[in-house]
């Protein structure tokens, strides 16, 4: 990874007139047109296991529940 500036050079931007203006009807480069702008890392992807075991078990209880309460009834 490079540490340089990540704000485009303005010699390089297509549309900026000298002095750093823009032309008329033209957009200037949008923010997501920089390099190395975003986050620096990639977070976890899925869910953790802890809390998809502890999501599991109350609803295996939960059910359990309804099933003891229709049979008693």
């Amino acid at each position: 990874m490079s540490t340089g500036n990540p704000d485009p050079d303005p010699r390089d931007t297509p549309g900026l007139e000298p002095g750093g203006g823009i032309s008329p009807g033209d957009t200037p480069p949008g923010e997501s047109s920089t390099s190395e702008a975003g986050p620096r890392h990639t977070p976890p992807r899925g869910w953790a296991k802890g809390p998809l075991i502890a999501i599991i078990a109350i609803a295996v209880m939960v059910a359990a529940f309804f099933l003891v309460y229709a049979l008693l009834l």
